[in-house]
């Protein structure tokens, strides 16, 4: 009997499976080697190499390379050259800022774009259906663009934030704290955009009777003449 795999279940894991290689088994492995009394820019290094592994990885089963992949394998790459170099674990520590750096220069990069990053972030979680109506509330609705440039901006500052506060940290914090108060740092900026992007979502879909992401879902209840539209065409027809 074959085995019927539910939507959420896979989205969970799609979550998880990412969360959990890129941040919480690289910090184990780190403070597991320090135990072991590896030193600390071997044990930056064996630890970093779990995420780039993990990006090539994934890269060969996707037959396409990601620019965060290569970014990640790039970053640990340059740091440790520069880190056996110099002798100091903190170079390594940086490649921790350079990440959301990138990242967030990157997002912030879309703004001026035909679609910011925000709108094509939508795209994964509205489907064909949904993407049509995207579009055309993209080109008719000036509230829409700019909710999403809106979002655009906040998730891109949000990264910046996360690596300036990252290498203010590998500069002057003691070496063997900052690996765990980082990913504690990231989780919580990771949240509070979560949170905030939730929050603008609901607020802007109870103003104007669509969603930022996900698929349109109409009501019939609200059909009736005089109630809210709840689709992109609708509200572009009202």
């Amino acid at each position: 009997m074959e085995t019927v795999r539910e939507p959420g279940a896979h989205r969970l894991r799609a979550v998880c499976v990412p969360l959990a290689v890129n941040l919480l088994l690289p910090l184990a492995l780190y403070y597991v080697l320090r135990a072991r009394d590896v030193a600390q820019w071997q044990a930056l290094l064996l630890s970093g190499v779990v995420p780039a592994v993990h990006a090539l990885g994934t890269a060969l089963v996707r037959r396409r390379i990601e620019v965060f992949d290569l970014l990640v394998v790039v970053l640990l790459a340059v740091s440790a050259g520069m880190s056996a170099i110099s002798g100091s674990p903190r170079v390594l520590l940086l490649k921790d800022a350079g990440i959301p750096a990138a990242l967030g220069l990157w997002i912030l990069g879309t703004l001026p774009a035909a679609r910011p990053f925000a709108f094509h972030f939508g795209d994964r979680l509205r489907g064909p259906d949904g993407a049509a109506a995207a579009d055309r509330a993209w080109r008719e609705l000036p509230e829409f663009r700019g909710a999403l440039r809106h979002l655009t901006v906040l998730w891109g500052g949000a990264q910046m934030l996360d690596a300036a506060l990252s290498a203010l940290a590998a500069c002057t914090l003691p070496v063997d704290v900052v690996p765990v108060i980082g990913r504690i740092q990231s989780l919580a900026i990771l949240g509070a955009v979560v949170v905030l992007t939730v929050r603008r979502s609901r607020a802007f879909r109870g103003r104007h009777g669509i969603p930022l992401f996900g698929p349109q879902t109409p009501d019939a209840s609200r059909d009736a003449a005089g109630a809210p539209p709840r689709t992109a065409d609708d509200a572009v027809r009202a």
